[in-house]
C-alpha cells in the first residue's frame, strides 16, 4: 500500500464502488477504504437493481462508464420491465439479482483494475489545512496522504439498529456502526441530521407454499441495462405476490407499542414512499390488504426478500404476523425485519460537483447526502469520481443539468431541496422525462463519455453506429408501403378496426393501438428485421409515436436554458441586494445556487424574489 494517494474512497458500497472504479479508470492512483471486504458492493436491502425512476440512473450510470449496470446483468435472475402499458416516460427496467454474485462479480473487478487498491479499515478523521484536505487517518493504518477523498458511508455513521425495543449499535445487521468520522466531521464545522430506513425479513424458501400465489417470470423480448449486452447469463427465477389481510393488520395494530417507530424510540426521519408495515396499518385503515412480494435472494440460496414487510416490531410479532399471510403460514425467519437510524449531512453543505463548499478536495456521496437507494448512491459515486479527478487536473467539474440526466436531477434536488427524509428519484421530479427516457442515454450522454474518455473508442463507435441506426429508421419505415389486405390482416389479428386504404410503416406506428412488436410479429418488417437490433427498432418507434409530444418539450428545454445560462458568482452576499426577504437572503447564502435557474428551484424562493435578483445583478454589471 502506498503513502499517497490521488483518490481515497471511504466506504465499499454501491457509491463507493462507483467512485473508485472511475475515478481508477480515469487514470487516477485510488485507494478504497472499507470496513469488511467481503461486503463490497452489497446490497444490503432488497436484492434488485432498478425499477421506477431508477433505472434511468442505472442506464446513465452505463452511458458514463459505471459498473452497476454492467453487474446487475451479468447477475440477474429476472428482468422485467415495469409500466409498458404507460407511456416510455416511465418505462422501467428492473433486475433481480444473485446478491452474492453480485457482489463478487464487483468485487473482482475493483480487484483486477490498474491503479487502484483496496484494504480493509476504517477512516476515522480527516486531516485539513486552510482549508483544504490534505491526509485521513484510519483505525488500523494510520495517516495516508491524498488529494482528494470521497465519503461513501451509507447507513454506517453512528447508526442503530432497532428490533423492537432492542438497539445495536450497527450500520448492518452483524457489522458495526462507524462512530468516530461523524463527530470529526461535526468538528470541521459540518451540520448533520438523523434518518432513518429500514428492510423486511428473508424467510427460507423451503418453507413458503407457493400454491395459488401469483407468479411474476422475466420479460419475452429483455434488453439489458448495458449497451454491452445482448443476453441473460443465469437462470432465471421468478419472483411470488402474496397479500397482507385484516388478521395480519389486527395483530400489527394490538402491537404498535411494541415498535421502536410508534413508541418515539426512533428519533430520525424514514421515508414516506416506502413505509414500514406497521406504518401502513397505521395510516392505511381503511386498507384490508397490502401487497407483498417474494423475491429470491439468489441462486445460492433458498432465501427469499419479503418486499413490502419493512418492521421495527419485535422478532416473535414479526413471525406471527407474516404468518397470517397466505403462502407464509409456515415461514421460516432467516433473518428478521429491522429499522435503522443513521447520521447525514444535509446537501445544501456541497456544491452540483458534489465536493464540500468548505473543504478543498472532500467530496460526499451517496446515502451521507441524505438519499436512499442503491442507484442515487450509485450515481453520485460516479459523479463523484469523476469531478475528483477533475479537480486534480485543475479542469473544471463535470455537471449534468436537469434537462440531460435523471443524475442531474437528483443531485440538483439534493442541493435546492429542503431534504428531510431520504431521498428517492421519481419520474414525477423530472420535468423534462420524455427527453429523459431509460432507453436514450445513449443519445443524451455519449457526447460527456467521448469528452471524458469514460468509454473505449470501441464503445464509443458501436452507440455512435447505433444512434445512426436509429436516425435512418423513419425514412426506412416511411418507404415500407403496406397493402390494405395486409393492414387489415394486421388489424384483425389485433382486434382492431378494419381500413379502407393501405398505408406505410411509419404512418402506422404513430397509431396509438399499433406497436413495433405487432409488426415483428405479422413479417411486416421481414425486409430490415435482421439489419437492425431490436432496441433500434424500438427506440425508432417512441421517437415517430411521441414526435409532436417530443419537439413541445424540446421548446420547454429551450426556456429552461436562458436561466440557467444566467450564472451566479459564488462569492456574492445576498445580505447586500436590496428587496429580497430575509428568508431568501438565509436560503440563497447557505445553498449558493449556481445560476438564476436554480435559485428559482430553491423551496421558499418566489418569482419575485427573482425578479428582484436579476435587477440586483443588472444595476451591479453582473449581466
Amino acid at each position: 500500500m502506498h503513502r499517497s494517494y490521488d483518490v481515497i474512497v471511504a466506504g465499499g458500497g454501491h457509491a463507493g464502488v462507483e467512485a473508485a472504479w472511475i475515478s481508477a479508470k480515469m487514470g487516477g492512483n485510488v485507494l478504497l477504504i472499507t470496513q469488511t471486504v467481503d461486503q463490497i458492493a452489497q446490497m444490503s436491502c432488497n436484492p434488485a437493481i432498478g425499477g421506477l425512476a431508477k433505472s434511468h440512473l442505472v442506464k446513465e450510470i452505463d452511458m458514463l462508464g459505471g459498473l452497476m449496470g454492467i453487474a446487475a446483468d451479468r447477475t440477474g435472475i429476472q428482468f422485467k420491465t415495469l409500466n409498458l402499458s404507460k407511456g416510455p416516460a416511465v418505462w422501467a427496467l428492473r433486475v433481480q439479482s444473485d446478491k452474492r454474485k453480485y457482489s463478487e462479480f464487483v468485487r473482482s473487478r475493483l480487484e483486477k483494475k490498474k491503479n487502484l487498491n483496496i484494504i480493509q479499515d476504517e477512516v476515522t478523521d480527516l486531516i485539513i489545512e486552510n482549508g483544504e484536505l490534505k491526509a485521513v487517518k484510519t483505525a488500523i493504518n494510520g495517516l495516508i496522504h491524498t488529494k482528494t477523498a470521497i465519503i461513501c458511508s451509507g447507513t454506517f455513521l453512528k447508526a442503530v439498529i432497532h428490533i423492537g425495543k432492542k438497539q445495536i449499535p450497527s450500520g448492518r445487521l452483524g457489522e458495526p456502526s462507524a462512530e468516530s468520522l461523524s463527530k470529526k466531521l461535526r468538528d470541521h464545522g459540518f451540520e448533520t441530521g438523523r434518518l432513518k430506513t429500514g428492510t423486511p425479513p428473508r424467510i427460507a424458501g423451503y418453507s413458503i407454499d407457493f400454491s395459488g400465489l401469483e407468479i411474476h417470470g422475466s420479460d419475452e423480448h429483455i434488453i439489458p441495462f448495458s449497451f454491452r449486452h445482448k443476453k441473460t447469463y443465469l437462470k432465471q427465477l421468478p419472483c411470488y405476490i402474496t397479500y397482507t389481510n385484516e388478521k395480519t393488520h389486527s395483530l400489527i395494530d394490538a402491537n404498535l407499542d411494541k415498535t421502536a417507530l410508534f413508541s418515539g424510540q426512533i428519533k430520525g426521519t424514514g421515508p414516506r414512499y416506502c413505509p414500514s408495515i406497521e406504518d401502513k396499518v397505521n395510516r392505511f385503515r381503511d386498507k384490508i390488504s397490502h401487497r407483498l412480494f417474494l423475491e429470491p435472494e439468489g441462486l445460492y440460496t433458498n432465501e427469499y426478500y419479503v418486499n413490502g414487510f419493512s418492521s421495527s416490531l419485535p422478532v416473535e410479532i414479526q413471525k406471527k404476523a407474516l404468518r397470517t399471510v397466505r403462502g407464509l403460514e409456515n415461514a421460516h425467519f432467516v433473518r428478521p425485519a429491522y429499522a435503522i437510524e443513521y447520521d447525514y449531512f444535509p446537501a445544501y453543505q456541497i456544491k452540483m460537483s458534489l465536493e464540500t463548499r468548505n473543504i478543498s478536495g472532500l467530496f460526499f456521496a451517496g446515502q451521507i447526502n441524505g438519499t436512499s437507494g442503491y442507484e442515487e448512491a450509485a450515481a453520485q459515486g460516479l459523479m463523484a469520481g469523476i469531478n475528483s479527478i477533475l479537480k486534480i487536473r485543475g479542469e473544471e467539474p463535470f455537471i449534468l443539468k436537469r434537462n440531460e440526466a435523471y443524475a442531474g436531477v437528483l443531485i440538483d434536488d439534493l442541493i435546492t431541496k429542503d431534504i428531510r427524509e431520504p431521498y428517492r428519484m421519481f419520474t414525477s421530479l423530472a420535468e423534462y422525462r420524455l427527453e429523459l427516457r431509460h432507453d436514450n442515454a445513449d443519445s443524451r450522454l455519449l457526447k460527456y463519455a467521448e469528452q471524458y474518455r469514460l468509454l473505449t473508442g470501441k464503445e464509443i463507435k458501436y452507440l455512435k453506429d447505433r444512434l445512426d441506426n436509429i436516425a435512418k429508421l423513419p425514412e426506412i419505415f416511411s418507404s415500407l408501403k403496406i397493402k390494405m389486405k395486409n393492414l387489415n390482416e394486421l388489424y384483425e389479428a389485433n382486434s382492431i378496426g378494419p381500413s379502407s386504404e393501405g398505408t406505410d410503416i411509419y404512418r402506422l406506428l404513430k397509431r396509438p393501438d399499433t406497436n413495433i412488436n405487432m409488426m415483428l410479429n405479422s413479417g411486416l418488417l421481414d425486409k430490415i428485421k435482421d439489419k437492425f437490433s431490436y432496441y433500434e427498432l424500438k427506440q425508432a418507434e417512441t421517437l415517430i409515436k411521441y414526435e409532436g409530444y417530443i419537439k413541445r418539450q424540446t421548446v420547454m428545454i429551450g426556456r429552461f436554458e436562458k436561466n440557467e445560462k444566467i450564472k451566479l458568482p459564488q462569492d456574492i452576499d445576498y445580505s447586500k441586494f436590496k428587496g429580497l426577504k430575509k428568508e431568501a437572503v438565509e436560503k440563497l447564502n447557505r445553498i449558493k445556487p449556481v445560476s438564476v435557474g436554480q435559485a428559482g428551484r430553491i423551496a421558499g424562493i418566489s418569482p419575485a424574489d427573482i425578479s428582484v435578483i436579476l435587477i440586483n445583478l443588472k444595476t451591479k454589471g453582473l449581466i
